[in-house]
C-alpha cells in the first residue's frame, strides 16, 4: 500500500496525481475511479523496476513539487501534465542524475512551507516561493546539500507553522517536535540538526501531524530527543553553494 486518499465525493474537475520512484508523473480524472471493483482497478502502468511513491488530489490549477534523494527538486505547473486514462504510463516529471530517485511529491498550497529531512537527522524548512517554476522534465535545482554530514534526503513534506513533525529511525526511535521550532531558511543550504542519533542510526521516515496531542508511550519528548534547531548549530549552515 502506497497511499490512501480521502475523497468526500467523486466530482468533475478533480484529478489524481501520481509519481513514481523514477520521476514518472501522471494525472487522471478522479471520476475514472468512481466505479471500483472488488479486486481493485488499474491506476497506473508501471515498468519493471519502478514503483509508485506518492499520490495526491488536485484541482488542475496547482503547482507540483518533486524532491529527490540527492537533494534536487523541481516545481512545475500541473497543466504541464496532460490528463490520461487509468492504464496509461504517464510522462517524465524530472530528469534524474544517475543513481538518484524521487522520494516525495507535494501539491503546493499558499501559506505553507516545505520541510526537507535527511537520513542523518538534519533538515530545513523553506518558503515555497524560494523554488522557481520550471517546465516539467527539467533537472531541477538544489533543495538541500546532501553531503557527508547530512546524508541523502528521506522525505519532503508540506507543513504549516501549527503542525508537528514526527521522525522515525531505523532503530525504532520515534520523536515529535513542533514545526514552528525550525526557522524558515533559504533553499540552497545545509539545514540544521533535527534529532540526535547514535553513530550508525538513520532516519527512515517522517510525517507532518496537524492534530495536537500530549506525548504518548514510546514517543520521546522533543526536549529530550532533539537539540533546538538553530542555524548557529552548524557552522556554515547558511552558506550558499554554486548550483
Amino acid at each position: 500500500m502506497t497511499a490512501v486518499l480521502a475523497v468526500p465525493a467523486f466530482e468533475p474537475g478533480l484529478h489524481v496525481l501520481m509519481c513514481t520512484r523514477t520521476a514518472t508523473v501522471k494525472k487522471t480524472d478522479l471520476m475514472a475511479f468512481s466505479r471500483p471493483r472488488t479486486g481493485g482497478i488499474i491506476a497506473l502502468h508501471l515498468v519493471e523496476g519502478d514503483e509508485l511513491i506518492a499520490v495526491k488530489l488536485s484541482d488542475g490549477t496547482q503547482n507540483v513539487f518533486l524532491g529527490t534523494a540527492m537533494g534536487k527538486s523541481i516545481r512545475f505547473h500541473e497543466s504541464d501534465i496532460r490528463a490520461s486514462g487509468r492504464t496509461a504510463r504517464g510522462v517524465r516529471g524530472m530528469t534524474l542524475a544517475e543513481g538518484d530517485r524521487v522520494v516525495g511529491m507535494e501539491v503546493l498550497q499558499h501559506g505553507e512551507t516545505l520541510f526537507t529531512i535527511t537520513e542523518n537527522g538534519y533538515g530545513k524548512r523553506t518558503a515555497i516561493d524560494e523554488y522557481p517554476i520550471h517546465h516539467r522534465g527539467g533537472k531541477g535545482v538544489i533543495t538541500i546539500k546532501t553531503n557527508l554530514r547530512n546524508g541523502q534526503v528521506v522525505s519532503i513534506l508540506l507543513v504549516k507553522d501549527e503542525d508537528d513533525l514526527m521522525l522515525v529511525t531505523d532503530t525504532g526511535k520515534l520523536i515529535r517536535t513542533p514545526v514552528s521550532g525550525t526557522s524558515v531558511i533559504s533553499r540552497n543550504t545545509q539545514g540544521v540538526r533535527l534529532i540526535v542519533m547514535e553513530s550508525e542510526e538513520r532516519v527512515v521516515s517522517a510525517a507532518a501531524l496537524a492534530e495536537k496531542e500530549d506525548p504518548v508511550n514510546g514517543v520521546e519528548d522533543a526536549v529530550d530527543g532533539i537539540d533546538p534547531p538553530s542555524e548557529a548549530d552548524e557552522p556554515g549552515a547558511e552558506e550558499e553553494a554554486q548550483e
